[in-house]
């Protein structure tokens, strides 16, 4: 069965069951994405340890841990692709369900901008923290209130796209689901 057919306005329809499958199979592969991420505070934690300063100030400074830059990205990656699993996984429950399979454009492009709002993160994670230290060394672990500013403000923005992508879907599910159960909603 095909999962897209042409509408009349020439735009592709696409079913509740296509748009659920490519919410999880964006959620997965960038779920994935943030356990690898993941192995980088790990990575920052035992080189402060490897560094030789095992004494009271580093074990004073566990923060090495929690306060590696790469946290956000990767908690943001993590918990934004079980979040695109679980609304991929509500449409194929709709489909399931049979409910209509109209589609709003907001619907088609909130895969696209969940997914393309967790690649930002993870990117002005990673570039935006090199391109501020560039402009202010050391920023992160000054902190240089400027350089801090700037670079959670653009991560923010990112998780924004996101967050944008995720209620266009939510209104979605919540029409397909008033849709199959009127007196109940």
């Amino acid at each position: 069965m095909s999962t897209a057919s042409i509408s009349m306005d020439g735009q592709a329809a696409v079913t509740p069951a296509a748009l659920g499958w490519a919410h999880i199979h964006w959620g997965l592969g960038l779920f994935i994405t943030g356990f690898v991420t993941g192995f980088i505070p790990i990575a920052h934690y035992i080189n402060g340890a490897l560094a030789g300063d095992v004494g009271p100030v580093f074990l004073k400074n566990m923060t090495l841990w929690w306060g590696c830059p790469a946290i956000l990205a990767e908690l943001t990656l993590k918990t934004g692709g079980l979040g695109m699993i679980a609304i991929g996984l509500c449409y194929l429950a709709i489909t399931r369900q049979g409910a209509s399979p109209n589609i709003s454009s907001h619907e088609r492009i909130a895969p696209t901008l969940c997914a393309y709002g967790l690649i930002a993160e993870l990117v002005t994670a990673g570039a935006g923290y090199a391109i501020g230290n560039y402009f202010w060394p050391n920023f992160y672990f000054e902190p240089v209130q400027t350089g801090k500013n700037l670079w959670l403000v653009a991560q923010g923005l990112s998780i924004a796209l996101y967050v944008v992508g995720v209620c266009y879907a939510s209104a979605g599910i919540r029409r397909a689901s008033r849709e199959l159960l009127p007196s109940a909603v």
